[in-house]
């Protein structure tokens, strides 16, 4: 995410359900380690998109198997996940894509979130369609020439219009703001959950129909499914700081991750290598292939991707 947008997506995580729209409410429900006074415990949250689970997954087992802690993971949606990580409910979250209103409230106000640094991914929303339907029809791929494909886009659920596929309602988009002041002949559908937009990618590719669909980088999904971008007109700092006004492509946004700021200063050795976790885009694709396509539980897939990259991670450790 960035200025005020949102990265999306999957599913499952270890110990908690999943609706099909997100997560847990914090304001509800709270980790059992959190707050133990002395214990060498952790509380991790993770979103519900699978690179974010990726994340978790394996800071969670290397916490675990080389430094010795109870680790706890809990479902948070974005919003809720700052204030879960204010109160103390949470000690980390690994994978922010950018919440200014937040950031200023806690960070820089309340002084109750210390930043954790670079997760080392590099992420990108955009909108996306089919490789091969960007080669049979190449202009497709300027926002300029979407209406002239807004009826080979057209659904049952999009209403005569052309469909722009989204995610779950609860990821934080711009794209009803830049359908509407592009001027552009399309309905965003959601398809309730990046499961489910998963699947209908899938099967729109299977059967080799065109689809324009919001998707983001990184994401595994490329790999079954090639994809190109649409160019949007060109993003500019503070081209989307009104939601209702915005009109421009979405930013490249380096991922953060965020401390509770006293789990930062007595958390340790947990607090010191969660500062050092940082990761390339490729090596969070692979966990995350691991736990979506080849459905390896996250531990399975931490473990796998643990014992061929010792050298990357020994350096996290303090």
């Amino acid at each position: 995410m960035r200025k005020r947008i949102m990265a999306p997506l999957i599913a499952a995580l270890t110990l908690l359900p999943l609706t099909a729209c997100g997560a847990a409410d914090m304001t509800k429900q709270a980790s059992p380690y959190a707050a133990a006074q002395g214990a060498k415990t952790v509380t991790l949250s993770v979103q519900s998109w699978v690179g974010a689970q990726a994340n978790v997954a394996v800071a969670k087992y290397l916490l675990e198997h080389e430094l010795g802690y109870r680790v706890d993971t809990v479902q948070v949606d974005e919003v809720p996940a700052w204030d879960a990580l204010s109160q103390g409910r949470v000690d980390a979250l690994l994978e922010d894509w950018g919440h200014p209103e937040q950031e200023q409230r806690y960070v820089k106000d309340k002084k109750t979130i210390t930043p954790g640094g670079d997760l080392g991914v590099t992420g990108h929303i955009g909108w996306f369609v089919p490789t091969y339907f960007a080669k049979a029809h190449p202009d497709v791929t300027d926002w300029k020439n979407l209406n002239k494909y807004a009826d080979r886009l057209r659904t049952a659920e999009s209403g005569g219009k052309g469909q722009l596929l989204d995610g779950s309602p609860s990821y934080i988009t711009n794209d009803k703001a830049l359908v509407k002041n592009l001027g552009l002949d399309y309905k965003v559908v959601f398809a309730g959950s990046e499961a489910a937009q998963i699947t209908q990618i899938k099967q729109f590719a299977k059967e080799k129909k065109p689809f324009l669909t919001y998707w983001y980088k990184p994401q595994w999904l490329f790999e079954k499914v090639p994809m190109t971008e649409v160019k949007l007109p060109a993003y500019k700092e503070g081209c989307d700081a009104d939601p209702k006004k915005v009109a421009c492509a979405y930013p490249h946004t380096p991922l953060q991750k965020f401390l509770n700021a006293d789990f930062a200063e007595k958390g340790g050795k947990a607090a010191a290598f969660l500062k050092n976790f940082r990761w390339t885009t490729e090596a969070q694709n692979d966990v995350a292939l691991m736990i979506a396509e080849q459905k390896l539980s996250p531990e399975a897939a931490a473990e796998k991707w643990v014992k061929a990259n010792e050298p990357t991670w020994r350096a996290w450790l303090p």
